[in-house]
């Protein structure tokens, strides 16, 4: 049994055949997906898809990349939603990209506004974190956070996902595993414990190596198992059950 630890299975981009995704998923052995609302506006679409079927889970969160989509009172509303929806299992996706510097100081003041909501309810965080792993770690640290949570497309070195192991996190591997330029990744991988990472696809977006430019889904999560195995020098279903542990102790699922 696979989970997919990170798909955003409400977009628009599965409109028109969103079942058909969902079994296609199923027949590759995936039985359950997690998905993180972005902003306000698409927090209905994800609540609707969480009380619609039983094998999602959901978290909501504002993601640093829609910042130009975020506005006055949306931590506030984010708060409530959190009080008013139990079945939430985590705060995100939220988090730093580094590739928009031009909101890089208003991320951090939403980035630090989130935690500190998660902080007070004890929940689990879904964290975006790109040229930023340092930094990151550094204030999750400071903050101590109960819950731990997900670094989401991790991309770094061994030592920056053990540091957000020893906090309580483990690291998303996704399509970036598949591409032989992403040699700093492939020793991180190797060097992680069984219990410090979780798989994922990021549907539609990360693509495999040679499905470039075509929408992703959750089906291809068993070809990123397929590839942190034969790094790690192991069988796919060990792999896939290591995983699939992961995400149920750090989302309670």
């Amino acid at each position: 049994m696979l989970i997919d630890a990170h798909c955003h299975l409400d977009f628009a981009d599965f409109d028109h055949d969103r079942e058909a995704m969902f079994e296609r998923a199923r027949a590759a052995g995936v039985k359950h997906f997690m998905v993180p609302g972005t902003t306000r506006e698409h927090w209905s679409r994800v609540l609707a898809l969480g009380a619609a079927r039983d094998d999602v889970s959901i978290s909501l969160g504002l993601h640093p990349g829609f910042m130009d989509e975020h506005g006055d009172g949306d931590v506030e509303a984010l708060a409530g939603m959190l009080d008013a929806h139990p079945e939430v299992r985590a705060l995100g996706e939220c988090g730093i990209d580094a590739r928009f510097e031009e909101t890089l100081e208003a991320q951090w003041e939403l980035f630090d506004a989130q935690l500190r909501l998660a902080k007070a309810r004890q929940l689990p965080v879904v964290i975006h974190c790109v040229r930023a792993n340092d930094k990151v770690s550094k204030r999750l640290r400071q903050l101590d956070l109960p819950a731990g949570g997900l670094i989401h497309a991790f991309a770094g070195s061994p030592e920056q996902a053990w540091k957000f192991n020893d906090l309580g996190f483990v690291v998303g591997l996704g399509g970036a595993v598949t591409y032989e330029r992403a040699q700093r990744l492939w020793l991180a991988i190797k060097r992680l414990p069984e219990d410090g990472f979780v798989l994922e696809t990021d549907s539609p977006d990360m693509p495999l190596c040679g499905y470039q430019g075509q929408r992703n889904e959750p089906a291809r999560i068993v070809q990123v198992c397929e590839m942190v195995a034969k790094l790690r020098n192991e069988d796919p279903a060990t792999i896939a059950a290591q995983s699939t542990a992961n995400v149920r102790r750090v989302f309670d699922i």
